[in-house]
């Protein structure tokens, strides 16, 4: 029979990527899930989930499941979510089929806001917190050119991005003011050292 610290290194990882808005986290997970298609040195394989968002369908940016607000609380009451929280008049929700992947030993990669941290940490030891930033002047270049917000909503953001800090020894900072490929290459590398 197994015992408990044998099932818990059998047991995948949950890596949880944050960060201010327009650092580059779901460019980042783009790239990392197209260089981790066929790679066979990724071990039992990293899944990156969709998120569950309530907005429209068919949206430019992540690939995400559109929900009805109406769907999502009834799935949140179900308990149908691993992980979920309100941002910007909108509702995310992380499915519940990661802990199959988790059970799995997979390792799991989602992009979630940093209010779920703590909840996380309680439900999911072991996990990675990938903390993604950029310079402000980079961020400021990014949000002028995605053209979502007006000026003051960017220096709203500006401002929050500065005050945006993390701290725990389960946290690693990646800094993706460089070139996308090179940050890539640094968070793949990330992935693949899974905890013996």
């Amino acid at each position: 029979m197994a015992t408990d610290s044998q099932i818990d290194k059998r047991r995948g990882r949950l890596v949880l990527v944050v960060g201010p808005s327009g650092v580059g986290k779901d460019s980042l997970l783009d790239a990392a899930r197209a260089a981790l298609k066929n790679d066979p040195a990724a071990g039992p394989g990293v899944v990156f989930p969709r998120r569950v968002v309530t907005r429209a369908p068919g949206l430019p940016g992540e690939d995400y499941i559109a929900m009805s607000e109406a769907d999502f609380a009834a799935a949140q009451a179900r308990g149908d979510f691993a992980l979920h929280w309100p941002a910007h008049g909108l509702h995310y929700g992380i499915p519940k089929q990661i802990e199959a992947d988790l059970a799995a030993g997979r390792e799991v990669v989602v992009n979630v806001s940093r209010t779920v941290l703590d909840d996380a940490r309680k439900r999911y030891p072991g996990l990675l917190v990938l903390l993604i930033n950029a310079s402000p002047d980079i961020l400021r270049q990014r949000l002028l050119g995605r053209g979502r917000e007006s000026p003051a909503e960017i220096e709203e953001r500006l401002q929050r991005a500065a005050a945006f800090t993390l701290s725990g020894s389960d946290v690693v900072r990646l800094d993706n003011d460089g070139p996308l490929a090179e940050t890539a290459a640094r968070f793949v590398d990330l992935l693949k050292r899974r905890p013996q």
